[in-house]
């Protein structure tokens, strides 16, 4: 990889929702407004190479002991590259700096986030208020994502 992993910027949103909606188009994630990337941005992290950002990762705080990964894209061109496990790392390094050590992602890419350590739990174990997203997904209340976690290590 000879690009960065860097906060997202107000210039990056409408990036960052291409990059997410051509996911949503598949069925893979849900869409995201502009407004809701511009509401959202400071959550954002973007891999960016030669001016141009090729992936996104949110990690959306929900309570003190519980974070998840969210809205993971990379331009469809650049995948296996290595751009969605920087992505992820550097969100979960973010994780444990806010003292976050619980992290949870629902995802259909099961064994990309088993290769970064991530488990597959049940869904009942998350709280209620992570489904508040959910409400406006064509596939709710039959969600077939699944949900995963990692359990980070506290710094000594």
């Amino acid at each position: 990889m000879k690009g960065t992993v860097r906060k997202a910027k107000i210039k990056d949103a409408e990036r960052i929702q291409l990059l997410i909606n051509e996911y949503a188009k598949l069925g893979l994630m849900l869409p995201r407004s502009i407004q809701s990337i511009y509401e959202n941005i400071r959550d954002f992290w973007v891999y960016e190479e030669e001016g141009k950002v090729l992936g996104t990762c949110a990690l959306t705080i929900f309570w003190s002991d519980l974070a998840e990964i969210r809205s993971l894209a990379v331009d469809r061109e650049h995948t296996g590259r290595g751009i969605g496990t920087a992505l992820v790392k550097k969100a979960l390094e973010e994780s444990k700096e806010f003292g976050i050590f619980r992290v949870f992602t629902l995802t259909y890419q099961v064994k990309f986030f088993e290769k970064l350590g991530f488990k597959v739990i049940d869904k009942e174990k998350l709280p209620q208020k992570i489904w508040r997203d959910c409400i406006n997904c064509v596939k709710f209340p039959n969600c077939d994502e699944t949900a995963m976690e990692i359990l980070l290590q506290e710094e000594k």
